[in-house]
């Protein structure tokens, strides 16, 4: 199995995804181990001393300006975690858990908490053992950080609450620990704190959010060429001078992948014949635009995730000159704006490929396609509702598309009066890339079918790669009216685990 090995530099996206998605095993580098210590003892001589450090000596947020006596200070980080714990609600998917423990185990590492080595080995041992603690939907505003998802996962490492084990079934954690010979952890001065206070949530889904989203990408970037040709349009539009006097990475990347697919096809340009059509509609013409917008916003959007990554988020934090200082490093903004942009460009994606279904389908706007490619119209309806359930899957999306991050709600007796709301911008973004795949499986069965309907064209090598991996998929060509659903879901996952982008890459080689 992966071993990931997590130093005092920080951690990679692919990381992330490999801890996250597919249980990775993680250890602990010896500069981390090393650097852990170090902290630790700038935390402990400071414990001793008799004026108050916050988060070692003194309550937390509103109630920092108490002074807690040294008896009392393994109280205070156990209730720290206990109250904190405070979720509600569904409960988080397994990775969004696994990569929140992963990234704060990271900020852990850094040698900047003052957490001892013991607590960082028995997270990556929690995480070895395939034990997930169970974390609910609400609780985090996002500032100081993932507070109440994280406080759920350091309650586990205490052996207290609920986790599910590796076989999926939910349990107390303390037996869970047993069963896998973890000892839980007895929190010490500054460890609760440094357990909770952290962007780790929304960066993880940020994370995977992004991957998601580069195969769906390019995923579009097929649909639409694939309508382009079942519409018999023109691939004039994609040629790269065109956009090279235009000069937008990702504007470049969609063309480029649109016209490898459409290579050697038959279909294209024939609207040239077609007098009242002088060129394509926006939605046609305009796709690498709309595409490449959302493809540059991911750039930025990785670039921000990147500096998380190599960040150590955490509030006290310990500097290498021994100073233990307040900051407010843990505020989600960064990562919650780009979560929100994202969702931005998913739904306009989503958007302008729903259009391009629609005309597929209407019968004035199709250029001699039958009324919703159906096989016999008036006796059947063809994909008449699948375009029903899409539009419906596009207007979510504009309403998941206005920002989480634009918000803002006072907490802690007015302390924390300013938060972030990344991690609601985080979760509105996973149903967002969840529905962009279903809103892009759509378009592929209706393009797949009105380029088999073009009797006597022969489309790309490309487009007939996709055809003959999608129905060997379980989606069905042009015919009667059927049971529609079972074929949206094979399209759905066709697209979902990448199949769509593997069948196109078969004859084109990898895409932009």
């Amino acid at each position: 199995m992966h071993t990931v090995v997590v130093g005092t530099s920080g951690v990679t996206a692919s990381d992330v995804l490999a801890v996250a998605r597919d249980g990775a095993r993680v250890e602990l580098g010896q500069d981390a181990v090393s650097a852990l210590a170090a902290a630790r003892e700038i935390v402990d001589a400071l414990a001793a001393k008799p004026e108050p450090v916050y988060g070692v000596s003194t309550g937390f947020g509103a109630l920092a300006t108490r002074h807690i006596s040294q008896e009392l200070r393994a109280q205070l980080q156990r209730n720290i975690v206990r109250s904190h714990a405070a979720g509600m609600g569904p409960r988080v998917e397994r990775e969004v858990v696994r990569a929140l423990m992963f990234l704060r185990l990271k900020t852990v590492c850094s040698g900047h908490t003052g957490v001892r080595p013991q607590v960082a080995q028995t997270m990556a041992d929690v995480l070895n053992a395939g034990i997930t603690p169970v974390v609910h939907e609400y609780g985090s505003l996002g500032c100081s950080g993932d507070l109440a998802p994280l406080s759920h996962c350091a309650l586990a490492l205490m052996g207290e609450g609920d986790a599910e084990g590796p076989d999926g079934v939910v349990r107390p954690a303390a037996e869970l620990l047993a069963e896998h010979g973890i000892a839980p952890v007895e929190l010490r001065e500054k460890e609760g704190l440094a357990l909770l206070n952290g962007t780790d949530g929304m960066l993880g889904m940020l994370i995977m959010a992004l991957a998601d989203l580069d195969t769906l990408y390019k995923s579009a970037d097929i649909t639409a060429a694939l309508s382009l040709e079942a519409l018999l349009g023109t691939d004039k539009v994609l040629a790269p001078e065109l956009h090279a006097i235009r000069p937008h990475p990702g504007q470049a990347a969609s063309a480029a992948n649109m016209l490898a697919v459409l290579k050697d096809s038959q279909l294209t340009g024939h609207h040239q014949d077609d007098a009242p059509r002088v060129q394509d509609a926006y939605s046609v013409r305009c796709a690498p635009q709309v595409a490449g917008a959302g493809r540059d916003t991911m750039a930025h959007a990785r670039l921000v995730a990147e500096r998380e990554l190599a960040s150590a988020v955490d509030n006290p934090v310990v500097l290498p000159d021994g100073r233990v200082e307040s900051n407010g490093n843990f505020h989600g903004a960064p990562v919650a704006y780009v979560l929100d942009f994202l969702a931005i460009a998913a739904a306009d994606l989503a958007s302008i490929a729903e259009r391009r279904t629609d005309r597929l389908l209407d019968k004035n706007r199709s250029h001699g396609l039958p009324p919703f490619l159906a096989d016999d119209a008036g006796v059947d309806s063809g994909l008449m509702i699948a375009q029903y359930t899409q539009a419906a899957l596009v207007s979510e999306m504009k309403r998941l598309a206005v920002p989480a991050s634009a918000d803002s709600i006072p907490s802690s007796a007015m302390q924390e009066d300013h938060v972030s709301m990344g991690w609601s911008a985080a979760r509105k973004l996973r149903t967002a890339v969840d529905n962009l795949t279903r809103v892009v499986a759509v378009e592929l069965y209706a393009a797949t079918r009105g380029v088999e309907l073009r009797e006597g064209l022969t489309p790309a090598p490309a487009s007939r790669a996709v055809i003959e991996a999608v129905r060997k998929a379980g989606v069905q060509g042009p015919g009667p009216d059927r049971f529609l659903a079972p074929d949206l879901a094979a399209a759905e996952a066709f697209v979902r685990d990448g199949r769509l982008v593997e069948a196109v890459e078969s004859v084109t080689g990898p895409l932009q």
